[in-house]
């Protein structure tokens, strides 16, 4: 049975993929850092799924994932999710929200936390090449916006490490996926200020896009009308920049 472990798991689009993946067979972990509910899913999907409360951030989070890798699946993985994810929106001149130390906390989430689980669970992936790692970016880390900088920092960096992880790691059978969601409603990201309101998708579209990465897509951008973005952003520089100056 194939294995696979989902971070961020207890809600918005690490829960949704999570249903998606037990749906196609997997055998799935799941980790976030509320117990509780990451409990309530694990028991729902089947006595198969394993749940791991942690908060990747913290310094031992990646080795007590990987012992449960070790004793769980054999210390063999066949898909690894890097979705979790945060953002505290603020101008980087703001004494009180922004500055350094948002930077700081962002990218410890949303880039360290990716990048220090990859390094400890590399080993599992291999053993079970031919295997795949998706890590979730956004079009955020394509086009930045005002009062979004450490968000973007963040995902333009998961995307320059990804791409390079990819071409290091296709020699041991392990592709490496990019998906990049656009406005997707969930708990942490409600989108409610977002007009029009066709332009928000759901968890379950990323989700599925989730599946193509892992199956050989190398950037999946969700919803598909987003993949525009990046290209105006590289012909038309200026007109993004006016469009973006509109969101302060």
């Amino acid at each position: 049975m194939r294995t696979a472990l989902v971070t961020g798991a207890s809600s918005g689009i690490g829960e949704a993929t999570a249903r998606r993946l037990a749906a196609e067979g997997y055998r799935l972990m799941i980790v976030a850092r509320r117990a509780e509910r990451l409990e309530a899913l694990a028991h729902e999907l089947g006595e198969g799924t394993v749940a791991v409360a942690a908060d990747l951030t913290d310094a031992d989070a990646p080795a007590r994932v990987r012992a449960q890798v070790d004793e769980r699946f054999g210390g063999r993985l066949d898909l690894l999710v890097n979705n979790a994810g945060a953002s505290w929106r603020a101008a980087f001149g703001d004494p009180q929200r922004g500055g350094f130390e948002n930077v700081r906390r962002t990218m410890a989430v949303n880039f360290d936390a990716a990048v220090r689980l990859t390094e400890a669970l590399l080993p599992a992936v291999r053993a079970a090449a031919p295997s795949a790692i998706v890590n979730v970016s956004s079009v955020a880390g394509r086009v930045a916006s005002p009062r979004g900088g450490a968000y973007s920092a963040s995902k333009f960096a998961l995307i320059g490490w990804s791409e390079a992880l990819g071409f290091e790691e296709a020699a041991h059978g392990v592709h490496v996926g990019l998906v990049l969601p656009g406005f997707i409603a969930t708990e942490g990201f409600p989108q409610t200020e977002i007009r029009p309101r066709f332009i928000v998708s759901k968890p379950e579209k990323v989700a599925d896009a989730i599946l193509r990465a892992a199956r050989g897509r190398h950037e999946v951008i969700v919803p598909r009308g987003y993949r525009i973005v990046p290209l105006v952003a590289a012909l038309a520089p200026g007109l993004v920049r006016r469009v973006a100056a509109r969101r302060r």
